[in-house]
């Protein structure tokens, strides 16, 4: 069971599972990443296939975990400071997009079929530890 390799972590593409993988052999754990050659080949099948893998010998699990969820970065607002839970008042904040209305599903639909950027995305908050979503503040 000990040699055996166990997924930690997915990622869309191979940069952040490399960046993931540097900091982890630099604390001495054995990384493989599965699936990184897929999708630099052809990024679009990133989704289908799960992501780029990150994985580590069953031994350095628990440690492997710790390490990424230390340099996990959070949203800060423009000047550093970490976004605060309006709820539960924790830090775990994270930004995500979503497509609440119609302007948003057009714009999603438009550059689906054109092979463009969305011109139109809606961005909100939420929080890790409570669930609680929130807007944006300008």
């Amino acid at each position: 069971m000990q040699d055996t390799f166990v997924t930690i972590a997915r990622f869309p593409y191979s940069t952040e599972a490399q960046i993931a993988k540097g900091r982890l052999e630099s604390d001495g754990i054995e990384v493989f990443l599965r699936d990184n050659l897929t999708i630099d080949t052809d990024p679009l099948v990133s989704q289908a296939i799960g992501g780029v893998k990150l994985k580590v010998l069953a031994k350095d699990e628990e440690q492997a975990r710790e390490i990424l969820k230390s340099i996990k970065a959070y949203s800060v607002d423009n000047e550093g400071n970490p976004i605060v839970c309006p709820n539960c008042k924790g830090q775990h904040i994270e930004m995500y997009t979503t497509i609440t209305n119609f302007k948003s599903l057009m714009s999603f639909l438009i550059g689906l079929l054109f092979f463009t950027l969305p011109f139109s995305a809606r961005y909100k908050y939420k929080c890790e530890d409570c669930n609680t979503e929130f807007p944006i503040k300008d």
